[in-house]
């Protein structure tokens, strides 16, 4: 978590850096060879173009690769505005076409990497992942029967992959310790199609729950 934190922060600042020398680009237009620079962004275009493919399918399911695909699809996409960039350069030697396409990928990388950044942070301070729906886990618990109530629904992120939960059931006074067991198992079980892997449950009866047994 603290990875994907670390990385979404580094590509902020890198866009702040992208600005500052956009905004003193636009004052005090620096020559530039066109040629070269088109050539060099070329080749980088390739290698993090590749490096990001080999990211993407797994960036929706750990943050960690979602900064780590998103850090290098935002250096192909410089590396794009740097190659239009030389080449506009080139054929008309209008120097301020550097700082506006330096602007335009500042923008692009913000939208990209602002999701990143807020489930970052939800993660970093436990917050509830943002692909759990609390009502719907109640509903689930209410399906299975001889669960009464669930309260005290606590659901957490241990990692980028996996979710842990707590909660209080209230279960039908009928039921013996190996009935309670099994209902538990049960209810684990469904929590796991949730991505919720580890969960501790509490268990009360319907005559206990207002009181002290």
């Amino acid at each position: 978590m603290l990875v994907s934190l670390l990385n979404a922060v580094i590509l902020l600042f890198a866009v702040g850096g992208i600005g500052f020398e956009s905004f003193h680009r636009f004052f005090s237009p620096r020559p530039v060879d066109g040629t070269v620079i088109a050539w060099v962004a070329g080749v980088g275009i390739v290698i993090n173009s590749i490096t990001a493919f080999l990211f993407f399918k797994g960036k929706d399911k750990d943050l960690n690769v979602k900064g780590a695909y998103l850090h290098m699809a935002a250096d192909a996409l410089v590396s794009v505005g740097v190659v239009v960039a030389g080449i506009a350069i080139y054929f008309t030697n209008w120097l301020w076409i550097d700082p506006v396409i330096s602007i335009i990928i500042m923008i692009v990388i913000v939208f990209s990497t602002w999701g990143l950044l807020k489930d970052s942070l939800r993660l970093s301070l436990d917050g509830v992942p943002p692909d759990i729906d609390l009502q719907h886990i109640k509903s689930i618990a209410l399906n299975i029967k001889d669960i009464k109530d669930i309260h005290h629904i606590h659901v957490w992120a241990i990692s980028t992959s996996q979710n842990a939960l707590t909660a209080h059931l209230i279960l039908a006074d009928h039921l013996n310790d190996h009935e309670q067991i099994e209902i538990k198992n049960k209810l684990k079980h469904e929590l796991e199609h949730l991505g919720i892997q580890h969960v501790t449950l509490e268990t009360e009866t319907e005559s206990c729950k207002d009181a002290v047994c």
